[in-house]
């Protein structure tokens, strides 16, 4: 076996016992960005170091093989020869939210299925759509807000403006009436991708001006009074180009991008956001990738891509961390997460 795969089986091994206990995943400065698919070695412990621990946990089978694949995620019900992307599970009901759009990815709607015995429900509307396109669902961790992206009608006037808006609902799960966020953190521009993290801070995409590039990732926080700030992420994130999807990791320490090229990866740094990487080839096979979602625990990425053939835009699975039963599995029988009768 190569030493640099024990390394990292080593590095994973460590991180896994970890992270069950609570302990925050980071990364020291500097580093060289290929093995950052791993964490990296010497970041929890220094095991992966002293090649006799190494062999000797190898040979005990202590170690476990790690998955590290990418896998197609086609549910039935769910994948079809549309546009299927931006994947959000309901952490109340278990229910799906994601958009579907034609094939070439225009018309966006988000539909909701839910994990029945039969398996994943035929998706509908959900009960706050509205008219226009409507993209980019996300649930807040308690479930009682869902954000999301749309040029739904104001006040009775028709609007192209893509803006981010937010809808709550009760502890009887009635959804309530969404309301667009208000300006500066809508914008003349268009507005994508509104994903809350756990530093206070709205992470969102923006064409606004002012900005680095075309696009570039930016985020909001309001104060007390309700008075919003708006502060773009700056070079190490965004560049000359275009960023559209900010993806915050649980623990605040990771963000996805989704900008040209497909999805990058940034790391929480004392002054702030390092300079991002781009994922492997095995996340990355042809630039489409979009619609990042983390697992609950933080170690697979569920995304999109544009397979360029009959299926369209379908579902993947990165199980970066060792192999996990996640997304749910609401095959009939299964007993897949809060299945439904």
């Amino acid at each position: 076996m190569h030493a640099d795969m024990s390394d990292r089986r080593i590095d994973a091994f460590f991180y896994g016992l970890f992270i069950g206990r609570g302990t925050s995943r980071g990364e020291p400065a500097g580093g060289n960005p290929a093995r950052r698919r791993w964490p990296p070695a010497g970041t929890l412990m220094t095991f992966s170091k002293t090649p006799t621990i190494v062999a000797a946990l190898l040979a005990l089978g202590a170690v476990p093989m790690v998955d590290a694949e990418v896998r197609p995620w086609k549910p039935p019900g769910i994948s079809s020869p549309l546009f299927e992307s931006h994947a959000a599970f309901d952490p109340r009901a278990g229910d799906l939210y994601f958009v579907r759009s034609s094939p070439a990815f225009e018309g966006w709607r988000i539909l909701v299925s839910r994990c029945t015995a039969k398996g994943w429900s035929e998706p509908k509307p959900p009960a706050f759509a509205g008219d226009g396109v409507e993209a980019d669902p996300y649930f807040t961790p308690d479930g009682r807000s869902l954000y999301f992206i749309s040029t739904r009608s104001l006040n009775g006037l028709k609007r192209k403006d893509l803006d981010i808006w937010r809808v709550g609902r009760g502890m009887d799960g009635i959804w309530g009436a969404p309301v667009r966020l208000p300006e500066p953190v809508n914008s003349t521009g268009a507005e994508w991708f509104p994903r809350p993290g756990p530093d206070g801070w709205l992470y969102f995409g923006s064409n606004r001006p002012g900005g680095i590039g075309g696009n570039d990732i930016w985020r909001a926080q309001a104060d007390a009074a309700g008075r919003w700030t708006v502060e773009n992420l700056g070079p190490a994130v965004n560049t000359a180009g275009d960023e559209y999807e900010p993806l915050p990791s649980d623990d605040g320490l990771r963000l996805i991008v989704m900008a040209d090229g497909g999805l990058y990866e940034s790391r929480k740094a004392q002054t702030g956001w390092s300079p991002r990487f781009k994922l492997g080839a095995e996340v990355n096979a042809n630039g489409t990738e979009i619609g990042a979602l983390f697992s609950p625990s933080g170690r697979s990425l569920l995304f999109a891509r544009d397979t360029k053939g009959p299926d369209s835009g379908e579902f993947f699975v990165w199980h970066e961390i060792g192999s996990e039963a996640w997304p749910p599995d609401c095959s009939p029988g299964a007993g897949g997460l809060n299945q439904q009768p």
